[in-house]
């Protein structure tokens, strides 16, 4: 079959026939043309030869032409397609490296096998832009729900029908035991759009906490319009969630305008999602409000936060203890998942049974150390005295307002808790030189005796070892693993010592023995402020 003027129209008319039919430029089914016909041509001149095809975007003429490269006289590799300069001065004036020459050569007549490998190529580049298309269409809706038909069911993975292309619904995005049939319309979460080698691949979700907020989104105005924000979202899908909203306009109730009239807003979310039971909440920036809304509808008698831990600890009622938990303690698990906090929920009998314990602990610690007798020892844990270095550096003035307490006496308290607290560092010292510990790591500015003592039966003996410390290894913190907050143990974490202040210390460390250039953290340090000042100019 030779490309003669009776079918140069033809190209460009199936070109743009194809285009259409696949949604994509047809300046791409041309190029793919041209490529097809180069194939054919080399098959028919030699597959070293350099065969370039240009069909003409108005006429369709298909222009066929050898192209050889100009290049040193002891590359030539390939003499099909390359020449030396010295070959070169036959065909061009003042030739040099780089220079191409290029001629037109006869059409080529392509037989069935020619013309079946080029409608091959045809079809893989027309395959390869309607994916391209299909992936730049998707990729920006990311986020965003979508309506679709569901095509067939794939071991339990529902392949949907989005309009220009196809997409997947994995069995464990669906909610609950939801099953479909072909031609069922779905609406869905695009989760995320991958580029894959057979194709982009659009991965839907019912069960994303997101897919409700979107919902949200759709049902209630003042949310698309930016009146109410979603702060937060916690599923347990097809059966409960939990949602936080905020509203900044004072005059519109922010729960009351996502439950909308007669509840016809919250029904139409809780109707797409199976019947899933749905608690608003109104969103609050103290931590402590926020939660106690959270455990809704359970009363909270009391909240203690620990923000280093990032743990929290509830106490309620007796009575209250089984709403609050909630059936296999989905209550709490997602107030646990809205507020990003561990929380620990305690009856008020545990909550005081636990200070009572505490109470003791350090009554016992003040009569053992300080040879005084349990009355004395229960009146400083009364004023609110946790341990020795409170007592024997505390101003003498704070010992003074305790009933009995006169300055001979409180002197007398200081002077033994200074004397213990000196012995202790003397113990732990000469135990920590006993297990090699080194005079650097010793005299190292930050580290009492204790925590040198704690550093070496972790075998951390010297200051080069310090040095190599993780930050977190010395003050602990949370790992998430698989959904659940594991606690990581610091060695120096019983002294109270903050990510901040261990990162300080490892920093000061390899500063001394000149691993890090010292300019360089002023460096970052300045631009840490610049940055800080940006975000305040910006606010």
């Amino acid at each position: 079959m030779a490309i003669t003027s009776a079918n140069q129209l033809e190209l460009l008319q199936t070109a743009e026939a194809v285009a259409r039919e696949k949604m994509i430029d047809p300046a791409l089914v041309v190029e793919a043309m041209e490529e097809s016909l180069a194939r054919a041509a080399k098959s028919r001149y030699g597959s070293e030869m350099d065969i370039r095809v240009n069909i003409d975007r108005k006429t369709g003429r298909a222009k066929f032409t050898r192209v050889r490269t100009v290049v040193e006289d002891d590359a030539v590799e390939n003499y099909q397609a390359e020449m030396t300069v010295a070959q070169a001065k036959q065909y061009l004036d003042d030739p040099k490296v780089g220079d191409t020459y290029v001629e037109e050569v006869p059409p080529v007549e392509m037989g069935r096998i020619a013309a079946q490998s080029a409608k091959q190529v045809i079809l893989q580049k027309v395959r390869e832009a309607e994916r391209d298309r299909q992936y730049e269409e998707f990729k920006d809706r990311v986020g965003t729900i979508i309506n679709g038909v569901v095509k067939r069911e794939e071991y339990g993975n529902v392949i949907v029908d989005v309009g220009r292309g196809e997409a997947i619904l994995r069995r464990n995005e669906k909610i609950g035991r939801e099953a479909y049939r072909p031609n069922d319309r779905v609406r869905c979460y695009i989760k995320d759009v991958r580029r894959e080698q057979r194709g982009p691949q659009i991965f839907l979700s019912r069960t994303d906490p997101q897919f409700m907020a979107e919902l949200f989104k759709m049902e209630v105005p003042e949310i698309y319009d930016g009146i109410i924000e979603i702060k937060a979202v916690a599923r347990d899908p097809g059966s409960r969630a939990k949602i936080a909203v905020i509203s900044y306009d004072n005059s519109i109730d922010p729960v009351g305008a996502c439950v909308g009239m007669r509840g016809s807003r919250v029904q139409a979310v809780v109707n797409e999602l199976q019947g899933e039971k749905i608690d608003i909440i109104p969103w609050n920036e103290d931590q402590a409000t926020f939660l106690v809304n959270a455990l809704q509808p359970a009363e909270v008698s009391k909240v203690v936060i620990d923000e280093d831990a990032q743990r929290i600890e509830v106490v309620v009622p007796e009575e209250q203890l089984s709403l609050a938990i909630g059936r296999r303690g989905q209550n709490v698990r997602l107030a646990s998942q809205l507020t990003g906090l561990d929380i620990d929920i305690m009856t008020e009998a545990e909550d005081s049974e636990r200070r009572q314990k505490e109470f003791e602990e350090r009554t016992k610690l003040f009569v053992d150390a300080l040879d005084l007798d349990e009355f004395f020892a229960q009146l400083l844990v009364s004023e609110g005295f946790t341990n020795l270095e409170e007592v024997a550096y505390v101003d003498l003035d704070e010992l003074l307002v305790i009933d009995g307490v006169d300055e001979d006496t409180a002197a007398e308290l200081q002077a033994r808790a200074r004397d213990v607290i000196e012995a202790q560092a003397k113990a732990a010292l000469d135990k920590a030189r006993e297990l090699g510990v080194e005079d650097s790591l010793i005299a190292f500015e930050g580290l009492t005796p204790q925590m040198v003592l704690a550093l070496a039966e972790d075998d951390v003996k010297s200051l080069e070892d310090f040095a190599t410390c993780a930050d977190w290894e010395l003050a602990g913190g949370w790992t998430t693993v698989k959904g659940e907050r594991v606690k990581d143990e610091g060695i120096l974490e019983k002294f109270d010592v903050s990510l901040e202040e261990a990162q300080n210390m490892v920093m000061t460390a390899r500063v001394m023995l000149g691993w890090v250039d010292p300019t360089e953290l002023e460096g970052d340090a300045d631009e840490a402020d610049l940055d800080g000042d940006d975000e305040e100019a910006e606010a």
